[in-house]
């Protein structure tokens, strides 16, 4: 009995003298990180005060100036193309700026227009997966959708000679089993711009500047003309404000 209380016992001692150790390690690792967290704080507050003297015209030009802050990024996205007329404007406009977008396209209008699709790819666009005939997976089934993502995958990797990463869904419907058949990221978005709603370039493009922010992607439909006219004015803006345009790869991932 007396040698079992005593095995007990140096048991307990070891398993305090550790939990000890470890409590004042988690201790000392926790000033560590608040003093670190007060110093970034102080040295926050000593360059907000540097630039509050500074002259600031632009909605981010003072971030611009700041080289502590990191460069603000949106994703621009198309979906439902290409078409005839407007994806050509809307590839011009965007080559004179030097701006990469994404394409969401479907199999569809691939292959009736397969130079836009090859154009896209020689001027560094991302080209992604949207069904064949634009299907909705809750009205059509996953076996159905599913097929249809394959048929466009197929179309797209012969167009471009590449693999095809990304999919959006028509009207952001997606589900596990889908991914899990399917080797491709989904994409949705986080600014829609409502564009098919509304042939008004400025309400358009109104509604995007309202909400957007660094790290937002956002929703357009490169099939009208306000659509393309709205983009290119977006652009402009959000340049001058201190916005760079990337492919959703470069957002999600970079």
């Amino acid at each position: 009995m007396n040698k079992t209380y005593k095995r007990v016992s140096t048991k307990a001692v070891l398993y305090w003298l550790v939990m000890s150790i470890l409590f004042f390690d988690i201790v000392i690792q926790g000033n560590r990180l608040l003093d670190c967290a007060l110093e970034t704080d102080a040295e926050g507050s000593s360059r907000q005060e540097q630039n509050a003297g500074q002259d600031q015209t632009g909605g981010n030009d003072a971030m611009d100036s700041d080289p502590y802050c990191d460069i603000i990024r949106v994703a621009l996205t198309f979906d439902d193309g290409p078409h005839p007329v407007y994806t050509p404007m809307l590839l011009d406009g965007l080559q004179e700026r030097g701006v990469k977008a994404t394409f969401f396209v479907t199999g569809e209008n691939a292959e009736a227009y397969p130079e836009l699709i090859e154009r896209m790819r020689k001027e560094g666009h991302l080209i992604g997966n949207h069904t064949y005939s634009h299907v909705e997976l809750s009205a059509v089934g996953e076996e159905t959708f599913f097929k249809e993502l394959e048929q466009t995958s197929q179309i797209l990797e012969e167009l471009t000679g590449e693999e095809i990463l990304f999919v959006r869904p028509p009207y952001g419907e997606w589900n596990k089993e889908i991914e899990a058949l399917c080797n491709m990221f989904p994409v949705l978005w986080d600014v829609d711009s409502l564009d098919w709603s509304s042939k008004n370039t400025q309400a358009v493009a109104k509604r995007v500047l309202k909400d957007v922010e660094d790290g937002d992607i956002i929703l357009m439909h490169d099939s009208y003309l306000s659509t393309v006219e709205a983009a290119l004015y977006l652009i402009d803006v959000l340049t001058e404000q201190g916005y760079e345009f990337v492919t959703v790869d470069e957002l999600l991932f970079d």
